[in-house]
């Protein structure tokens, strides 16, 4: 089978197209012959090895696992003898464990637990682009901010891969939406279901005197004293990434001890990918309609170093995505 594949840290050049030998599944794996996957950060944290924090889980010098991308939409083309959740012939969609990623590639094992049947109504390439983004997006709401029908919400990097389905999944709560984004995004913003939309280019958010229960931070550039500022009493800021490795031992350390003092909260989340149930809430949401995919790029599995790289640039809107198949889905 065809696979990207790095042997060591750096740009998306290190990327390459290689043959692998074709996988098998263990009593509890499905074999799932992928016809998409999608790029998160941590693709590129990853093959980048920085901030250097992310070498200690896939090796200093160079990488222990040769290979990227956690997301993935396919056909479940055998399984082991232990699976009876699917069949083979039925399409699914999931996330595999941020240590063990390996997506890009024609086939893949994966353990049944974290997958899920792919909503009849998505392409492949739509269902590709959900899982971890989604998956980050409602328990960063839910779990760690603790959202509740009637709140106000302000989601920062409302247009990029988390931050779109961060503005859906906060208004299936019913909730007031604020996006934060630039000005070439706005109208996306809004058309996904925002209320208020904020250029950050023009407008500071944490300097106009509004309060929001809940910040979904979803870029971590705010200082702690601007996400405090901009906090209502007993508000919350849930930071799902970060720009810098200061600014994130920043928030792994003074957050606790600033949210000790006060009413208001701040922290850094983490996501729990392998979460069928989850996932499974998340398709339910798809069905619904109350959630649609954004996707902005796609890219043939022999470009995934280009896609790595545009979203590297920032600029992506909604989600990039490797279509396998190599077919045009713009």
């Amino acid at each position: 089978m065809k696979a990207i594949v790095y042997t060591k840290y750096g740009s998306p050049d290190v990327l390459h197209l290689e043959d692998l030998e074709k996988p098998s599944p263990k009593d509890n794996e499905v074999l799932i012959k992928v016809h998409a996957a999608s790029v998160n950060p941590a693709d590129w944290h990853t093959m980048r090895g920085a901030p250097f924090l992310a070498r200690l889980a896939n090796g200093l010098f160079k990488p222990q696992n040769p290979r990227l991308g956690a997301d993935m939409a396919g056909r479940v083309e055998a399984v082991g003898r232990n699976v009876t959740q699917f069949q083979v012939g039925e399409d699914v969609f999931g996330c595999l464990p941020l240590n063990a990623m390996r997506s890009f590639a024609e086939y893949v094992t994966v353990n049944a637990d974290p997958l899920a049947l792919k909503p009849a109504m998505l392409t492949f390439e739509q269902a590709a682009a959900v899982p971890l983004a989604a998956l980050t997006a409602l328990q960063g709401l839910r779990d760690h901010g603790k959202i509740q029908a009637g709140q106000k919400v302000l989601v920062n990097g409302a247009s990029g891969g988390v931050g779109t389905f961060a503005v859906q999944i906060a208004k299936s709560f019913g909730v007031q939406v604020t996006g934060v984004c630039s000005t070439r995004n706005l109208e996306l913003v809004r058309s996904i279901g925002a209320d208020q939309v904020v250029d950050y280019t023009r407008e500071d958010f944490t300097q106009n005197g509004q309060a929001y229960d809940l910040i979904f931070d979803t870029i971590g550039n705010l200082s702690i004293d601007d996400a405090m500022r901009a906090l209502s009493p007993n508000g919350i800021c849930v930071v799902a990434g970060f720009t810098t490795m200061p600014h994130a031992f920043q928030l792994m350390i003074m957050g606790p001890r600033v949210s000790k003092r006060g009413s208001k909260k701040i922290g850094l989340m983490s996501v729990a990918p392998e979460n069928q149930k989850d996932l499974l809430t998340i398709k339910e949401l798809l069905e619904t309609g109350k959630i649609v995919p954004a996707i902005d790029q796609c890219y043939p599995l022999s470009e995934t170093g280009e896609a790595v790289r545009y979203l590297e640039t920032g600029r992506a809107r909604g989600k990039v995505v490797i279509s396998v198949e190599q077919k045009n889905v713009n």
